[in-house]
């Protein structure tokens, strides 16, 4: 399946790679793709990998892929490629552009550019895109993520983020053109190993809840996931 080869090659090449000191990969499974609310896989598991390379001055430059389902036809993957400069100790901050494109559907692709500041266990992010799912009209993102640290590496996390834009009605339908959504959860790492386990919710947009077989729809879910990152170091390093 194009799916399959696709992500295959991902993380063949983020294995190769991250060889090297500069650069860096992930895979990741996970029991469904969550994006700002919405199913990018009808509910359906998705596996993910990335592919990173940064600089010692905080440039970095990257490329991510996940297969993804909107119903019949194309597109069966997102490849995402991204670049951007990030850095600071006690106020951690990134900004870059990320542009999203769907092989096979190539009028849904669409660049964003965001900027985020963090402060200890908690990040405010901003997204903005003037031709959201191309489709001409702009979006913007508003998202506050916390990822608390607790004993036997465990974590607390949370997530709030607001969309808004005429880019929301123009892409999903409806007569609404701003939704939020949320989660919370619990994380673990074991080893080379980081789960996760997250219950995701947040407003209903009428269009999606409504779209046959669970088809991008924003209802509440529970989602699990397990990722590694490579390269893969020894303990203590």
């Amino acid at each position: 399946m194009k799916f399959t080869q696709g992500l295959g090659a991902v993380v063949l090449m983020a294995s190769a790679a991250a060889a090297h000191a500069e650069f860096s990969g992930t895979v990741t499974a996970t029991t469904d793709y969550d994006w700002r609310g919405v199913t990018q896989t009808a509910n359906g598991p998705a596996l993910q990998g990335s592919l990173d390379y940064s600089s010692d001055m905080g440039l970095y430059l990257g490329a991510w892929a996940s297969n993804v389902d909107f119903g019949s036809g194309d597109p069966n993957i997102e490849i995402d490629m991204y670049g951007g400069w990030r850095g600071g100790e006690e106020f951690p901050w990134d900004v870059g552009i990320v542009y999203y494109t769907y092989p096979g559907a190539s009028a849904s692709n669409f660049p964003e550019i965001y900027g985020s500041l963090g402060w200890k266990f908690f990040t405010a992010k901003m997204s903005y895109s003037w031709d959201f799912a191309g489709t001409g009209q702009n979006a913007m993102y508003y998202e506050g993520n916390v990822d608390y640290g607790l004993p036997h590496d465990f974590s607390l996390t949370g997530h709030f983020g607001y969309s808004d834009g005429d880019g929301i009605k123009a892409a999903y339908g409806g007569d609404s053109n701003s939704y939020y959504d949320w989660s919370v959860g619990v994380g673990y790492t074991w080893s080379h190993f980081d789960f996760a386990l997250k219950y995701v919710d947040g407003e209903d947009l009428k269009a999606l809840r409504d779209a046959p077989h669970d088809i991008s729809n924003t209802n509440a879910r529970v989602i699990f996931s397990v990722s590694t990152s490579f390269p893969w170091k020894a303990e203590g390093e």
